[in-house]
């Protein structure tokens, strides 16, 4: 009769499966790829502030590029090795809420462009990553500083005499490239407020000093309209 002995012997009791997965890590393949991170987050960087077209420019911001480029390689390096590793990465993300507003439609874009850029440097896509950095960044200095997009003003003005209607649009015909009437209220106390979208000439604001001074005009106000209010 066989009978099979089992012995214990100390590397076993100590054996981890942690430490094995320590063994499978190549810190060449991670260095690299974490350093190329941040090489296309700084490029990206640079992009961002040379064709930043706003008022307010966040540094802050920015600099986020950079260290979302970084982690999101680094998360993908983490689950490119194990499933289980992915199902659990993709549980504790699930929970993260970003309550940040994004006003300007560029600025996702350009989160957008970090998080695909750190995804394929944790994927090893070398030469992808590069190749559309290079490209998507002349294509942002090109649109960016070549291509001037005329933006619409909107014109509103309060007042209390509906005689002047006429003389009012007449006016801002002759002062605009082109113009047209968006919205017109009367108030409580029966003063009226009219509101024009309006192309300037030659960026020349000075006739909105005539409009203020006509007679019965109480106010006239210009917004720079481009998908938000700013005054």
């Amino acid at each position: 009769m066989d009978t099979t002995t089992t012995s214990t012997t100390f590397n076993d009791i100590f054996k981890s499966s942690f430490l094995d997965k320590t063994e499978s890590f190549s810190i060449i393949d991670s260095l690299i790829g974490l350093l190329l991170a941040f090489a296309i987050g700084l490029f990206i960087y640079v992009i961002y502030k040379k064709t930043f077209s706003g008022v307010m420019y966040s540094h802050n911001f920015n600099i986020s590029l950079i260290i979302m480029t970084m982690a999101t390689a680094l998360i993908i390096m983490g689950i490119s090795t194990n499933i289980v590793i992915s199902l659990g990465m993709v549980g504790a993300l699930s929970i993260v809420r970003f309550r940040t507003p994004i006003k300007d439609p560029m600025d996702l874009v350009f989160l957008f462009w970090a998080a695909a850029s750190g995804i394929l440097c944790g994927a090893g896509l070398i030469p992808l990553v590069i190749i559309g950095a290079i490209l998507i960044g002349i294509v942002m200095l090109v649109f960016a500083n070549r291509i001037t997009v005329e933006n619409p003003f909107l014109l509103i003005v309060k007042y209390s005499d509906a005689s002047i209607e006429k003389t009012l649009e007449e006016m801002i015909s002759s002062k605009v490239k082109k113009h047209s009437v968006k919205s017109k209220s009367i108030m409580a106390d029966n003063n009226l407020e009219v509101t024009y979208e309006i192309r300037l000439k030659d960026n020349n604001a000075e006739f909105i000093n005539q409009v203020k001074d006509m007679t019965s005009v109480h106010s006239a106000i210009m917004l720079s309209y481009d998908g938000n209010f700013t005054a």
